[in-house]
């Protein structure tokens, strides 16, 4: 096969050729030595008084007429010792016609005629439809870091005539891309890993299991945005307080990467410290405000903190600029908790206030993240008010429902953003379930006699609930502790709350003054200071609080056998 043909053929060449008028194939003598003008029409001459055009074949004015034509260059000893493989097919099967010694040193030669199908790199390249496409439209193709036994290839396939063949050929030119393939590799690779260890470290941060309150049942789900987002700072957690109440938590560290992990992991642990306190929401958002400007002041963080007491039978709560809160009825109706709102942790200068919302038996609350509603081009308050006709119609216990909200509003393993969802139900209890939750409470009036009627009311109370005699003997002595306390140390008005679930008793003595008792170590000779040592000691665990209005409460709980 004569190649000098095929390299008059390529692409650009006939252009080039045609602006000199000649003929791309026609030899040096044919084409003349370019010593003798061209003519204009068949005269050779030009309009009486014009002077003659230019030649197309000669050369602009301050240009060397001697410049070579690309016709005078060895195209073959070019494209042979090109670095870049290359390969020449014709025809519709794709046949070889030429590779250069790079391509032959890459993959083999391939003799002249073989058909392309028949070059295993061309189908590992996945060449073979490409080069059909080329032949049909014309256009030239390019592919970019195709890989085969031997490395990596970006490939560009280009149409080129073929003189005496019909179909046309394509013109194969591969350039390693090895070496840039390996390192983008190595780099994907470690930002796979990067976001492993975020993931991991995320997931290890969140809570491994859930603690149930014994009024509430819970469940919630993490989501980490898909392998192209980086992690985020999504956490949520349960915590009890103890005497029946909850704290719920949900917030978002406004980042990506290990380091919001981490700035997550430390406000998590100040939550459960802050918890333990037992202060009302928007005391606890304040002090983490605080925290989190000292934590990392470029590391904006929203959050909610809610309580649930069952014997309010409502959630309070205070939002640090987040999501609201959403409540489902048992009839299918969804309410948002309004205000107030706060801006984030870590801004300063705020002071957070609570709010409340009711949470009847039979009603489901969820928190959430901005993941889960955000989209783009997309206001917010759409994907709330989305997620608020989802709930609509999502019943069935909380991990049920914490799937069909995921599954309503789009949330794949690709997401783009990371997801939390904390879903708790106020079950409606019915039937026997019913029979082992029981309240009961009397107004201590008067003064000292106050301690023997509720001395009297906690047996006869205690009796009615079937408790056995050793843990009703307990929880006597237990009331005539707390209730003395009360009436030595604290204010009017006073009361005494008994309360049993299907897994513990609890007692629970309130008074006006705000004075939180301690333990303390009580003399031989002392006559007072053993009541809270004597309650530490017989019951499972106890602890104090301030209410609302400026009183507090003392409360103790008994695990029930079995």
């Amino acid at each position: 096969m004569n190649f000098t043909r095929w390299s008059a053929r390529l692409p650009g060449t006939q252009r080039r050729a045609a602006a000199r008028g000649t003929d791309p194939g026609a030899s040096p003598a044919q084409r003349g030595d370019g010593s003798v003008p061209a003519a204009r029409g068949e005269s050779g001459r030009g309009e009486p008084g014009q002077q003659p055009d230019p030649r197309p074949g000669d050369a602009p004015a301050g240009v060397p007429q001697d410049v070579p034509a690309l016709e005078d260059f060895s195209v073959r000893e070019i494209i042979g010792r090109l670095p870049g493989l290359v390969a020449l097919t014709y025809g519709s099967e794709h046949r070889i016609a030429y590779v250069n010694d790079a391509y032959a040193a890459a993959f083999g030669h391939r003799p002249p005629g073989a058909l392309a199908a028949g070059c295993p790199e061309l189908s590992e390249l996945g060449l073979l439809p490409l080069m059909d496409q080329v032949l049909r439209s014309g256009k030239p193709r390019t592919v970019k870091s195709r890989r085969t036994h031997g490395g990596s290839y970006t490939v560009t396939c280009l149409p080129v005539d073929t003189p005496g063949h019909e179909g046309g050929g394509v013109l194969v030119h591969a350039a390693d891309v090895t070496d840039h393939a390996d390192a983008a590799e190595r780099l994907r690779a470690s930002e796979r890993r990067h976001r492993e260890t975020a993931v991991t470290l995320q997931r290890s941060l969140l809570p491994q299991e859930l603690e149930q309150p014994d009024d509430l049942r819970v469940a919630a789900t993490y989501q980490p945005g898909g392998t192209d987002a980086a992690v985020g700072g999504d956490w949520y957690d349960v915590i009890t307080l103890g005497a029946g109440r909850t704290a719920l938590v949900i917030g978002d560290v406004m980042g990506r990467g290990v380091r919001a992990a981490a700035v997550m992991g430390q406000l998590r642990t100040a939550v459960r410290a802050y918890a333990r306190l037992d202060l009302p929401p928007h005391e606890v958002l304040q002090l983490l405000d605080g925290l989190a400007a000292e934590i990392d002041a470029s590391q904006i963080a929203t959050c909610v903190y809610a309580v649930h007491d069952p014997n309010e039978g409502r959630l309070v709560y205070a939002s640090a600029g987040h999501l609201p809160i959403l409540v489902r009825d048992e009839d299918g109706t969804v309410r948002r908790a309004e205000e107030p709102t706060g801006p984030p942790l870590g801004t300063g200068g705020w002071l957070h206030t609570s709010g409340t919302i009711a949470l009847p038996p039979g009603s489901t609350a969820v928190l959430y993240t901005d993941g889960l509603v955000e989209r783009r081009r997309e206001d917010i308050d759409e994907g709330v008010a989305a997620l608020e006709r989802a709930l609509s119609g999502a019943t069935g216990s909380p991990q049920v429902v914490c799937g069909r909200l995921l599954r309503s509003l789009g949330v794949t393993a690709e997401h783009d953003d990371d997801v939390a969802v904390l879903v708790l139900q106020h079950p409606t209890r019915t039937g026997p379930d019913a029979e082992l939750f029981h309240n009961a409470a009397l107004d201590l009036l008067g003064g000292v006699e106050a301690a023997p009627r509720a001395r009297a009311f906690a047996s006869g109370v205690l009796s009615s609930w079937r408790f056995p005699v050793e843990l009703r003997d307990l929880g006597v002595l237990a009331t005539s502790e707390l209730v003395a306390n009360s009436l030595q140390h604290g204010t009017p008005p006073m009361r005494l709350r008994l309360r049993r679930t299907d897994r513990r008793l609890i007692i629970e003595v309130t008074d006006g003054d705000d004075h939180l008792p301690r333990r303390r170590r009580a003399e031989t000779e002392d006559e007072a200071g053993r009541g809270i040592s004597i309650i530490a000691t017989i019951a499972s665990s106890w602890g104090s609080r301030r209410t609302p209005g400026g009183g507090k409460a003392v409360w103790c709980e008994f695990a029930l056998p079995g």
